[in-house]
């Protein structure tokens, strides 16, 4: 067939449509140490005050879920997409509130939406980076520890799940578009490694890069997820957090980098010496602000909240800048 004026022209401003990106990234990652505060919502006060202050965020995907439709509601507009957001897949929420709900509709009958709903989701919100859907091993999510194997297997499973249907989207797209609209509107997640104790993240490691080694569209991925340590003893010799770092140090693939879920201030001065750690996130302020206006009797506003976000920010940044007398890591990377 003829090509005419029209598909020539086409294909200078679009490119070859028929075409899948190939080593695709799953992010670009920060220059520097950066810490993501929390959004318990989908837009508000909150949001516009991490925008007015020039905060990355974190927001869950369980803020968008519709429980009465069973479908995630995505607002026509949001301070959030005028910011540097992280879409979290609300995995410790499936614990803490979705379980006690009984089994769920969408995946695993853990969660109550799909693997599509959730990565139509993320395409909508163009987020920075978004999660991979996981399952946190708290000691309480796996019966003391029974489950834990298990739900370390389930997680690397949905990842695998989740980049197929990726991959099939990718290829349906590709007719309509060029390879470059394709990677820029179906990115693929970060990946999410899952245990309790050290060796198990290791474990989950092994089984996560053995899943995304499988597309060979994907590049291997600059970020990766460490779930739940939201609520761990920083140094316990175990699953303490720290302990967690040091058996992941040299086992990572080159040039890959971590994000840590829900870490405490109190760990910024010895985080930020691990030379592969990227980013951070916290909702710990908001605990903050409530527990501070019960105790002084007044109303928990969102001026008070806001108050509480800057504060907290701003102390964190403080422990995350290089300090006299800081004893940086050297960096061990695998090939």
């Amino acid at each position: 067939m003829k090509q005419t004026d029209f598909d020539r022209f086409r294909e200078r401003l679009l490119g070859k449509t028929g075409i899948v990106p190939d080593n695709q990234v799953n992010t670009n990652l920060p220059d520097e140490l950066q810490m993501r505060v929390g959004i318990p919502h989908r837009g508000g006060k909150l949001a516009i005050h991490a925008f007015n202050s020039g905060y990355p965020v974190m927001v869950s995907a369980n803020a968008f879920f519709n429980a009465k439709t069973g479908q995630f509601d995505i607002p026509r507009y949001s301070p959030l997409q005028d910011l540097d957001v992280a879409l979290d897949s609300a995995g410790f929420v499936a614990m803490q509130v979705f379980k006690s709900k009984g089994a769920q509709a969408g995946v695993g009958q853990i969660y109550p939406w799909s693997y599509a709903g959730y990565l139509e989701l993320a395409a909508l919100m163009r987020p920075t980076w978004y999660s991979a859907m996981d399952l946190c091993c708290e000691p309480e999510a796996t019966n003391g520890g029974i489950d834990t194997d298990w739900r370390i297997r389930a997680t690397a499973t949905m990842l695998e799940s989740m980049l197929q249907i990726l991959e099939t989207w990718q290829w349906e797209y590709a007719r309509e578009v060029s390879a470059t609209c394709v990677a820029n509107d179906l990115k693929p997640p970060v990946p999410i490694i899952q245990g309790y104790e050290s060796s198990e993240y290791a474990k989950s490691l092994d089984l996560t890069m053995e899943v995304w080694n499988r597309h060979s569209w994907l590049a291997p991925p600059t970020l990766m997820g460490l779930g739940s340590v939201c609520r761990r003893d920083l140094h316990h010799p175990k699953y303490g957090l720290f302990a967690i770092l040091d058996g992941l140090e040299g086992r990572l693939p080159q040039g890959m980098k971590l994000h840590l879920f829900g870490v405490k201030g109190a760990a910024l001065d010895r985080v930020k010496m691990y030379p592969f750690v990227a980013s951070c996130d916290s909702m710990a302020y908001d605990l903050g602000a409530r527990r501070s206006a019960f105790e002084q009797g007044v109303s928990n506003t969102m001026e008070h909240r806001s108050m509480a976000m800057s504060n907290w920010m701003q102390a964190a940044e403080a422990r995350m800048r290089p300090q006299p007398g800081d004893q940086f890591r050297l960096s061990f990377e695998v090939a």
